[in-house]
């Protein structure tokens, strides 16, 4: 496969703190791929550090370009979209107003996949909320508009960052069907989680990270299979 993110010897740093020490990873086209590991080891700021929006140093080459050094709006208008772990919607807007905000700017020689109907359809709730106020919404609800609104500026890979934190059980289970068609429709995924079923369940392959370095790649299988690693690395 043809590599759409290829991340190579990636440092990390807040400040003086060195968080992130010589990260590879790889998600290629039509792929998803999970980010795994116990909270403080480092993911959320690897797809940061992905997205510009922490000093890094290495490479992170997308569809074959460099990033590294690029402001996060220049990274998003090269078709690398981002859903950060806290929502990050606009409150006093309504969800449709929301969704707008993040369509794809007119002109592009490249026609969307996605559109308002396509949100509403996967997400009926949005549609019987569509204009509401956002930050009256429950948290499934805010997750779904945040996952629409990263969408519906047409990305061709999409980082989420612990998409199911604090749903409840059946909004887990709509958003794990989400993200299988978001591959169907050829969008990579870069996966952050910690439901350790939901990721072995829908990736195809799975990083585990521990002490800002990734400690394990291979399939969801070889996971299941290498019990020393849940344990040292996944299990509480």
């Amino acid at each position: 496969m043809m590599p759409l993110l290829e991340i190579k010897d990636l440092h990390a740093f807040y400040g003086k703190s060195h968080v992130l020490h010589g990260v590879d990873l790889v998600v290629n086209q039509g792929e998803i791929v999970s980010l795994l590991g116990r909270n403080g080891v480092g993911r959320s700021t690897t797809v940061k550090a992905t997205m510009g929006q922490v000093h890094s140093t290495g490479s992170i080459r997308f569809k074959g370009e460099e990033m590294v050094g690029l402001k996060a709006f220049q990274i998003a208008h090269k078709g690398l979209g981002y859903v950060p772990e806290h929502r990050d919607i606009f409150p006093t807007l309504t969800v449709e107003q929301n969704l707008i905000l993040g369509e794809k700017k007119k002109g592009s020689s490249k026609s969307a996949r996605w559109s308002l109907k396509d949100m509403y359809q996967m997400f009926p709730r949005l549609q019987e909320r569509q204009h509401t106020q956002a930050g009256v919404l429950s948290g499934g609800e805010q997750q779904m508009l945040t996952l629409c609104r990263t969408l519906m500026g047409d990305p061709d890979l999409i980082m989420i960052d612990e998409p199911t934190e604090g749903l409840a059980p059946k909004i887990v289970d709509l958003v794990a069907e989400y993200l299988k068609e978001l591959k169907n429709r050829g969008i990579s995924v870069l996966l952050v989680e910690q439901k350790l079923a939901i990721a072995l369940e829908i990736s195809q392959r799975v990083y585990v990270m521990g002490h800002g370095a990734i400690v394990f790649e291979g399939t969801p299988a070889a996971l299941r299979a290498d019990g020393a690693i849940r344990r040292e690395w996944l299990e509480v």
